[in-house]
């Protein structure tokens, strides 16, 4: 799996691959990742990436002509390259799209700056557009580093146990169940009961009925579909 980071800014982005889990899965070649910087494609002589909004408005756009020629060159690299925008107006990022996602060979994030992107670019360059929520960053880095990490937890490898997978939040359509390590008390607060007992499958039903527990009391919605 390869990440493509198209940003102004690159060094938001690399300190994040440089330790734990995900330097790990760079060192063994697992994941890779690389940077394009829009500025080095424009052909304003003042090095220009944006321009103002047409009919008016608050702040800049990021126009056409640095991205297209941007994108171009990594298509023109990589024509399977799958180019992401995220977004504030999108559809929201689920744990299904980075397993679905983790699947492919190479992925472009594209993060928008200033008041964001001409929408051209969007609509001629993206397979496809998500929001990790409903709130407005000043840029697209860290959402795209936030799906870029959701996505490499599910490439082969990554994860040194890959049966962490599967007892994660959402993996059955409910949020994890409460975890607890040793001491079993600390502070005169005691883990649950039976958790000490040893049987897994009173272990395995209690753990459930946590998590739908959970679920309904933060994600009620959810439950109830």
């Amino acid at each position: 799996m390869k990440f493509t980071f198209v940003t102004l800014f690159p060094n938001l982005i690399e300190p994040y691959f440089q330790d734990s889990i995900l330097k790990r899965a760079v060192d063994s070649k697992f994941i890779s990742y690389e940077f394009f910087d829009p500025r080095d494609f424009t052909t304003n002589k003042h090095n220009k990436v944006d321009k103002q909004i047409i009919s008016g408005g608050a702040g800049m756009l990021m126009t056409c002509q640095p991205l297209f020629d941007c994108l171009d060159k990594i298509k023109e690299q990589n024509p399977d390259a799958y180019i992401i925008f995220p977004l504030a107006a999108a559809k929201p990022f689920r744990q299904n799209d980075a397993k679905r996602l983790s699947a492919k060979k190479n992925i472009v994030f594209v993060s928008g700056r200033y008041e964001g992107i001409d929408e051209r670019v969007i609509e001629n360059y993206a397979n496809e557009v998500f929001s990790i929520g409903e709130f407005i960053l000043t840029g697209g880095e860290l959402p795209s580093l936030t799906m870029s990490d959701a996505i490499s937890r599910n490439v082969d490898g990554v994860l040194g146990n890959a049966q962490s997978l599967d007892v994660e939040s959402y993996e059955n359509g409910l949020l994890e169940a409460p975890s607890f390590a040793k001491p079993e008390i600390f502070q005169k607060l005691s883990v649950v009961k039976e958790f000490l007992k040893g049987n897994h499958s009173k272990i395995s039903d209690l753990k459930n009925q946590m998590s739908i527990c959970k679920t309904k009391y933060y994600r009620p919605n959810k439950e109830k579909r």
